[in-house]
């Protein structure tokens, strides 16, 4: 019987390891020393063969010999550096073979985009895009999303001998049948048992939207209701998550008369639906709102691309002398102006536009390509740490509401959705008095004099507070800026028993938000006190919580309980 071959020690390891090193040295000084410009060569090629690209090959060289020196004589190395990347947290990232590839895999990577910042001759779009999607490829090659590079899934298949690269196959097989991320446990939200459950009902339905009234909690509630606009591209229950989480439900608590629009989800047969309908269901649910309650205004929210089209349904409104419907307006994280319109503007070009047409075949796009699309704004958190903890280390999936209706698909009306890609993030015409017109109106941003309450998040990537803010340059009326901590979702979603994040309020006048922020007061927690000490403000006229504030008990009949069928639908 042939003998077993003895298992390489650490100095063995690190011998081979000098070998190849040093093999690889000779090979680039001599690579080095070949691109080095001769009298008689061609001209310099920016960006490969002038002296600027040499000194970045040059850095790069020197930088890794520095780590294999350090790999090769630990004794000698100094200190590490701290490890800030969530990703190489475990000890196991400490070890000496894993930590040379770690450090290389950041060095190779920082050059990468150091090589893009260096790049002369793009215009700045074409330069962004590039940044972006090399961002994108130096996480999708991190050594995390390896098997045989990754120390935790190495240890966790030896010790699971391979059980957890089996039950990782089936997650991705999984994933792949449903053309899309799992990002939860299949069963563990429900809409009405654990999520969307602030009691009310639906009382009109349309084709393209349902109205849900939301009971009172209060014996007395404000004279002047309030109807929300949430985002087509999304279920509308972000704003009615767990009962701790809910907006609406804290809003009731508020003595707030609450309506929710839950847009439909499209089908064929909105295949004709443009951006028109929309603005036109805004109008028509402030006026049901208006007859049902015998009210002469409503307060409303537009959240995200329904705050932008808030802003439109307000402009229509003055164009037609009918401005005083709308008692305020409340825009979360809501776009009008889309010349700084963020990282989604590297999803619109023709070419991809072409592409998103051609995926509508039926007159709809399937809400999984748009759940993509924001997935790879955050890929390392929301797939590739995914493909990590559920397809290499085959751990279960983590509850968590956030993510459910994160993952919870909405379809859209192919012709709008073209349209507004190309009218506002591609050509930005609302800004342009007069360049988009709805139902033959055309809008004018300037003239509208609404009281307004503009939210943004600091850290949001997808409708960026620079781009927000441009808002408050357009609007004629008395207007508050608000800047919250974090991002699009969790900067809206803050209530204030979490005692999370912070916001900046500045009462000066400002032109940029860069002034707004120099002489803003931060206050601690959620702005929703803010906000509705704000309302408030406007009109603090109180009636009571019976009759017609009950829902189905006026001209509105009850036709389902919250949160409707809608939402439901796919």
């Amino acid at each position: 019987m042939a003998e077993t071959p003895p298992t390489p020690t650490l100095p063995d390891l690190q011998h081979w390891t000098w070998v190849m090193g040093r093999a690889q040295q000779m090979m680039m000084e001599q690579g080095l020393a070949a691109m080095q410009p001769k009298p008689e060569a061609i001209p310099a090629i920016p960006g490969f063969t002038d002296p600027a690209a040499l000194e970045r090959a040059r850095d790069f060289w020197s930088e890794s010999l520095t780590l294999w020196q350090r790999f090769l004589d630990p004794a000698k190395a100094p200190e590490p550096a701290p490890v800030t990347d969530k990703r190489f947290k475990a000890p196991q990232w400490r070890e000496p073979v894993f930590d040379l590839i770690r450090q290389s895999y950041q060095l190779i990577g920082d050059h990468m985009l150091r090589g893009v910042e260096a790049i002369d001759g793009l215009d700045p779009k074409q330069k962004e895009q590039l940044r972006f999607a090399t961002k994108g490829f130096v996480d999708a090659m991190s050594p995390t999303n390896f098997a045989l590079t990754n120390p935790q899934v190495i240890e966790k298949t030896i010790e699971t001998r391979g059980e957890n690269l089996l039950k990782g196959l089936q997650n991705m097989m999984a994933d792949l049948a449903r053309g899309q991320v799992t990002h939860t446990p299949e069963g563990a939200f429900e809409l009405g048992r654990n999520l969307a459950m602030t009691p009310g009902k639906v009382v009109k339905r349309t084709p393209l939207y349902e109205l849900i009234q939301y009971s009172p909690t209060t014996d007395k509630v404000l004279a002047t209701p309030l109807v929300i606009f949430p985002p087509w591209i999304n279920r509308f229950y972000i704003l009615d998550l767990t009962p701790e989480k809910s907006f609406i439900r804290w809003a009731v608590e508020q003595g707030i008369t609450v309506f929710m629009v839950s847009w439909k989800s499209a089908d064929a047969s909105m295949k004709d639906v443009v951006w028109d309908d929309y603005v036109g269901a805004q109008v028509d649910a402030i006026d049901t709102v208006r007859d049902a309650l015998d009210v002469p205004a409503v307060h409303t929210i537009g959240y995200c691309v329904a705050g932008t089209t808030l802003a439109a349904t307000l402009a229509l409104l003055t164009a037609r002398g009918q401005a005083e419907k709308v008692a305020s307006a409340t825009f979360f994280t809501a776009q009008v102006d889309f010349a700084q319109a963020g990282e989604l503007q590297h999803f619109i070009d023709d070419e991809q536009l072409k592409m998103v047409a051609s995926l509508s075949p039926d007159g709809f796009l399937d809400g999984r390509y748009m759940a993509t699309a924001f997935n790879l704004l955050r890929g390392r958190d929301l797939i590739w740490n995914y493909v990590t903890q559920n397809y290499l280390l085959g751990q279960d999936y983590v509850p968590f509401d956030l993510l459910h209706w994160n993952g919870d698909t909405t379809n859209l009306p192919a012709k709008w959705h073209l349209s507004y890609l190309t009218d506002l993030y591609r050509d930005n015409l609302l800004v342009q008095p007069g360049a988009i017109s709805v139902d033959g109106t055309p809008l004018d941003l300037t003239k509208v004099r609404t009281p307004s309450y503009v939210q943004a998040g600091r850290e949001d990537h997808i409708a960026p507070a620079e781009s927000v803010w441009k808002l408050t340059q357009l609007f004629a009326g008395p207007l508050k800026f608000v800047l919250a901590g974090s991002g699009h979702i969790a900067g809206v979603v803050n209530p204030p028993a979490a005692g999370k994040y912070q916001f900046w309020t500045n009462a000066s006048a400002h032109t940029t938000l860069e002034d707004f922020v120099a002489g803003a007061t931060e206050t601690k927690g959620s702005w929703w006190p803010d906000w509705i000490e704000w309302l408030r403000a406007l009109d603090p006229k109180i009636v009571s919580a019976e009759g017609v504030r009950q829902p189905g008990a006026g001209a509105l009949a009850a036709l389902g309980d919250a949160p409707g069928e809608y939402v439901k639908t796919r």
